[in-house]
C-alpha cells in the first residue's frame, strides 16, 4: 500500500489486490484511511464473505486476468459478479448499488486496510439503498 498525494493535499492510498490463484490482479487508488467499506448481508454477500470498499472506475485498473472472468448475474440482473474462472474468487464486481464504481473485496487486498465499516441491509435491498442515498443508515 503506498500513499499518493493528490490535488488539494487529499491524501490517498495506492492498493493491489486480486484473486487466489493470482490471474486476476487490479490495482486503485481509495481515500486514505480508514477506508469507508459496507458489510451486506445478501444471500450472495453472506455467502461469500465479500467486504464492500466502493472504488470509482476511473480509480481502478484491472492489471491482468479480463480473460480469466467470469460474469454471475441474478436477480435484478443490475450487478455483474465476476470471478475468476479458475479459482472461483470474486475479487471485484460491478454492483447495482454503486453503477459508478467497481466493488473491491477487502478480503482479497494485498494489504489490509484499517475499514469504517457500516453495515448495508441487503436483505432488504430498496430501503438499504434509499437510506444510502440519503446519508443515513444503511442497515
Amino acid at each position: 500500500m503506498k500513499q499518493l498525494r493528490r490535488k488539494g493535499h487529499c491524501r490517498v492510498m495506492e492498493i493491489t489486490g486480486g484473486c487466489h490463484c493470482g490471474a486476476v490482479r487490479f490495482r486503485a487508488s481509495v481515500a486514505n484511511s480508514p477506508v469507508p467499506a459496507l458489510d451486506c448481508n445478501c444471500s450472495i454477500c453472506s455467502m461469500t464473505g465479500f467486504m464492500h470498499v466502493m472504488v470509482p472506475h476511473h480509480q481502478f485498473r484491472l492489471e491482468s486476468g479480463d480473460d480469466k472472468l467470469t460474469s454471475y448475474r441474478f436477480g435484478s440482473g443490475a450487478a455483474e459478479h465476476l470471478f475468476c474462472s479458475v479459482c472461483g474468487v470474486k475479487s471485484f464486481y460491478q454492483p447495482r448499488s454503486h453503477p459508478e464504481a467497481w466493488s473491491v473485496n477487502a478480503n482479497c487486498l494485498d494489504q489490509p486496510l484499517d475499514l469504517a465499516i457500516e453495515h448495508f441491509d441487503g436483505r432488504n435491498w430498496e430501503r438499504a439503498k434509499a437510506a444510502l442515498d440519503e446519508g443515513g443508515d444503511a442497515g
